[in-house]
């Protein structure tokens, strides 16, 4: 078995990326999704299911599914437009026409939908966000005083969100409604259901993965847009029919999320080279996804890609994205409703944040003709 610190292999051909994704019985993630070794157990909390195997991850997923088909995103349209509605107005009403994206829309547009579609009252969903925000902008390094305040932060947003969790599962045992929380605790299969602490888990990795890697998305999207005129001339040629390629280049250019690890479980034979038993492979989705076999002229931001099989929400497999419908249903509304209100809006310079797997933007400028 190789050593800690002996290094991974980088997987950066979107075929291999592909082959490690869907043979989830030899490229497996229950040693660990990120660079560094875990301790056995220590993925217990809102990070465990992506870094389960087969028979608990498929038990799992097979309960979870059932709140993310498309029929249940398709019953959430109108609320992610109103969402939507709401955010961009509250953008539009700043004075001067200027702000920053982040802190006006990109950053509650995302908390907003998950505590509406969850089913989190409208009092609590400022609360959210906070807490949301206090997770993500965490850093390991406590030496420094901003790093021990931001740790304390995430500790207490962790703790916030999952004590909310199971306050409103609790609630929708009791008394249902037409919600993500119902869907969850009502799930059933072959006599099971998810545990509270299931429940809680999940509701902690939707609020950090849902929130921070759509927020991105849109930040890389208005300023891409903002960068390359020509495309969104082309794009409000036809808004609405246009609309869902855009997503998904958007989807492809940005790659919010970075990377995800798996382990070998036996030797193996990956891209021509020859993969040992536990050994790390660490897949790039941004190369993949960059990928000039399969993407004519990738590093062309082109909103009329057709077809795109992007590796944003994942290469397939047990592990792909359930809330990849979400996601999409998200951006479509917020890029909709934001370039019909303020068809003028352009971004600034970015500024950069380091401490995260994300490919984040911490501030965006923005400005638009006032309304």
């Amino acid at each position: 078995m190789p050593r800690e610190g002996d290094g991974f292999w980088a997987v950066v051909r979107h075929e291999d990326i592909v082959t490690v994704s869907r043979q989830n019985k030899v490229f497996i993630a229950g040693a660990g999704v990120l660079f560094e070794d875990i301790p056995e157990g220590g993925f217990d909390g809102s990070l465990s299911i992506l870094a389960m195997d087969h028979p608990r991850h498929t038990k799992l997923r097979r309960l979870i599914s059932s709140a993310f088909t498309l029929k249940s995103v398709a019953r959430l349209k109108g609320i992610m437009e109103a969402l939507a509605g709401e955010v961009v107005d509250e953008l539009a009403a700043c004075s001067e026409g200027r702000a920053d994206f982040v802190e006006k829309c990109s950053s509650l547009f995302p908390m907003r939908v998950i505590s509406e579609t969850v089913g989190i009252s409208g009092d609590r969903r400022d609360d959210v966000v906070a807490a949301a925000i206090a997770l993500v902008a965490a850093t390991p390094d406590t030496t420094t005083e901003d790093g021990f305040a931001l740790m304390k932060a995430a500790v207490e947003g962790n703790r916030f969100l999952r004590d909310m969790a199971l306050d409103l599962a609790a609630r929708r045992r009791a008394h249902p409604t037409d919600d993500i929380m119902t869907v969850l605790v009502q799930a059933e299969s072959e006599g099971e259901r998810l545990t509270d602490t299931e429940i809680v888990d999940l509701f902690v990795l939707l609020c950090i993965a849902g929130y921070d890697s759509t927020r991105q998305t849109i930040n890389h999207g208005l300023k891409l847009l903002t960068d390359l005129p020509e495309q969104r001339d082309w794009l409000m040629e036809d808004l609405e029919g246009r609309m869902g390629s855009a997503v998904e280049e958007i989807l492809r250019y940005a790659t919010p999320v970075m990377t995800f690890r798996r382990t070998a479980a036996i030797d193996t034979e990956l891209g021509g080279q020859t993969v040992k038993a536990g050994e790390k492979v660490v897949m790039f989705y941004a190369s993949g996804n960059r990928d000039g076999s399969v993407f004519p002229d990738p590093g062309r931001f082109d909103l009329s890609r057709d077809p795109n099989p992007h590796l944003t929400f994942g290469g397939g497999g047990a592990h792909f994205c359930l809330a990849a419908q979400l996601a999409r249903g998200q951006l479509r509304a917020l890029f909709g409703t934001l370039l019909r209100r303020l068809p003028d809006i352009e971004a600034g310079e970015p500024e950069y944040k380091s401490n995260s797997s994300i490919d984040g933007i911490r501030r965006l400028p923005c400005r638009f003709t006032p309304q």
